[in-house]
């Protein structure tokens, strides 16, 4: 495989880069986009979903994307070390009734030499909200553009 830049070891530089990468792809809203960042065997657990590969990956984005309707997500370095990351997010969706909700999770990764991530750990918690208190308002599907405030600026 190629090598996926930045490669581990991480700085706090390049472990930015790596997190602002993954909100990119995962903000794409492309299943097959956000599984090339993982290894062909990469380990998965989210909420109380275990799997592993690229195609359980992109099953499970596509599943993802089908019920998290304008799906916007922002990610933020919490520490790094080595090859891990550890990040805390949170996204906004409505699902199919029309009702708002904000996810608040953390997530722990392990990236290979190549740069690829081979193990990924989510927890995830959902709070119902209103549609006035969204605050992720950019156009999407896409990135959140470079001058939209992360979580902390949000007060989040």
């Amino acid at each position: 495989m190629d090598p996926r830049p930045p490669l581990p070891p991480f700085s706090a530089e390049t472990a930015a880069m790596k997190v602002r990468a993954a909100e990119d792809a995962w903000n794409s809203r492309d299943p097959v986009r956000v599984s090339l960042a993982y290894t062909e065997t990469s380990v998965w657990r989210n909420r109380d979903e275990f799997f592993t590969g690229r195609p359980a990956i992109v099953a499970f984005m596509a599943r993802k994307y089908a019920k998290e309707h304008e799906y916007r997500l922002i990610k933020e370095l919490w520490a790094f070390a080595e090859n891990r990351i550890a990040v805390r997010f949170q996204y906004e969706f409505h699902d199919a009734s029309g009702q708002w909700w904000r996810a608040y999770g953390n997530e722990n990764w392990e990236f290979d030499e190549h740069g690829y991530m081979s193990w990924r750990q989510a927890s995830i918690n959902d709070v119902k909200i209103q549609e006035s208190e969204r605050k992720f308002l950019w156009d999407a599907p896409g990135p959140r553009p470079a001058d939209y405030p992360g979580l902390r600026a949000l007060g989040l």
